[in-house]
């Protein structure tokens, strides 16, 4: 794995960090309308709309959000060096954890696809086609760490997070559109689905491009003959 510069992976950090930050609070305030919408309802704000369905399917929306606020939370230690390096345990641990809830988050996802689009048919669509990627790379990133694959692990898991965390890139998106006030909610609701989720995965293909080993043809035929060197008998190579 190449190492990025400093100022790059600062920059890295604070964008994934700002995102959960934006997801955690997204999912605790679903939480608490949820449970007491009197006091944290938004009944004078255009974005009202939004909250229609959450409250028609209650405990469906609690078993989507509440893992999302786990997801959140483990999502940036799992990504962690530092901790990967101190605190193995606790990483392998709350892997499992981490793998439990997106499996909770993608299912719930797509039975809400169907039941609480605001968006219609293009809101259907994105969540749909985005919640089953990310299983898909959830599930390679399993694969890969049981056969001990690192690397390989280790971008799956990247994809699937970004993936994951592409729901708070959607909310700036969709308060620009509140913002602008030229189109209703269920004109743009797919189209910012659709943006915040491709943001998110090109930012991951681009890190893990930049980030990825590049060995030279040199340094992979002097590993292929080392690899010829050891699989030798000693008796033979004396």
């Amino acid at each position: 794995m190449r190492p990025a510069s400093t100022t790059l992976k600062r920059f890295a950090w604070i964008a994934v960090c700002f995102l959960a930050l934006i997801g955690l609070a997204a999912a605790t305030h679903r939480i608490l309308v949820l449970e007491n919408p009197r006091a944290f309802s938004r009944s004078n704000s255009p974005a009202a709309v939004t909250d229609v369905g959450f409250n028609q399917h209650k405990l469906l929306t609690l078993v989507h959000v509440v893992p999302g606020v786990l997801f959140m939370v483990l999502g940036p230690l799992q990504l962690s060096r530092t901790i990967r390096s101190k605190y193995l345990a606790f990483h392998r641990w709350s892997g499992r954890v981490f793998l439990v809830c997106c499996l909770i988050i993608a299912t719930s996802a797509l039975m809400m696809s169907f039941r609480m689009s605001i968006g219609g048919a293009s809101e259907t669509a994105a969540t749909t086609f985005f919640a089953l990627l990310f299983t898909f790379c959830l599930t390679k990133a399993f694969i890969h760490i049981r056969r001990r694959e690192i690397l390989l692990h280790r971008e799956w898991m990247i994809r699937g997070f970004a993936i994951g965390l592409g729901v708070a890139t959607v909310r700036p998106i969709v308060g620009a559109f509140f913002a602008a006030r030229r189109l209703a909610p269920h004109e743009f609701f797919g189209a910012a689905f659709w943006l915040g989720f491709t943001i998110n995965l090109i930012a991951a293909e681009a890190w893990i491009n930049y980030t990825r080993t590049r060995r030279l043809p040199e340094d992979a035929g002097l590993v292929s003959g080392a690899t010829e060197q050891r699989s030798v008998p000693a008796s033979v190579r004396q």
